[in-house]
C-alpha cells in the first residue's frame, strides 16, 4: 500500500528560513514545523504546496526544488518537503498555525521543532539563499527574535483542525 503524502514548504524570504509554530492537534500543539498540508487527488506535490501555503498562510509561493528524501510521519503519511521563495502576501497563521518567525542563518535551534521535520529543516538551513539582512518593515516589521510585529501574528486562536 502507498503511503499518502504531505508536502511542507521551506519558504525562504530575504536569506530567511519560514517556521510555523502548531496550534492543532493538541499533541501538536507549541511544535514547530514547515508549513503544508496533504496532497489531494490530481495534485502534483508542487500544486499541493501551492495550494496550502495559501491556505494555511494566506501567501503566494514559487516552490523551486524538492529537498531529497521523505520522512514518515503517522501511520499511512510521508512527508516531502520542497524549497519555496515567497512571491506575495505577508504570511499570517490563518489554519493550524499561532505563530509564525523567520530564521535566519544559525537559528534553527531557536525552536522546538516537529521530530519529522528536523532532517528537512537541516537541509533547508543549508540551502539557505543569501539575502538582504531584513529592516524594520520587511514583512509588517520583526523583531530580533523573528517573531512578526504587524498584527497579523503572534495572536490569535485558531480552529482546531486537521493534521497539517
Amino acid at each position: 500500500m502507498n503511503d499518502r503524502v504531505v508536502v511542507a514548504g521551506a519558504v525562504y524570504d530575504q536569506g530567511r528560513l519560514l517556521a510555523a509554530r502548531r496550534s492543532a492537534p493538541p499533541e501538536l500543539a507549541g511544535r514547530w514545523e514547515l508549513p503544508g498540508g496533504k496532497l489531494e487527488p490530481g495534485e502534483t506535490g508542487e500544486q499541493a504546496l501551492v495550494r496550502e501555503l495559501r491556505e494555511e498562510l494566506g501567501v503566494e509561493v514559487e516552490p523551486l526544488e524538492r529537498i531529497p528524501g521523505e520522512w514518515p510521519l503517522t501511520p499511512g503519511y510521508v512527508l516531502q518537503v520542497w524549497t519555496a521563495r515567497l512571491v506575495s502576501g505577508v504570511p499570517a497563521p490563518l489554519e493550524d498555525h499561532d505563530e509564525l518567525r523567520w530564521l535566519g542563518p544559525g537559528q534553527s535551534g531557536t525552536v522546538n521543532w516537529l521530530d519529522q521535520d528536523l532532517a528537512a529543516v537541516a537541509e533547508a538551513m543549508r540551502r539557505l539563499p543569501d539575502g538582504a539582512v531584513p529592516d524594520e518593515t520587511a514583512h509588517g516589521g520583526t523583531a530580533p527574535d523573528g517573531v512578526f510585529r504587524d498584527g497579523t501574528a503572534p495572536s490569535g486562536g485558531l480552529p482546531d483542525g486537521a493534521h497539517r
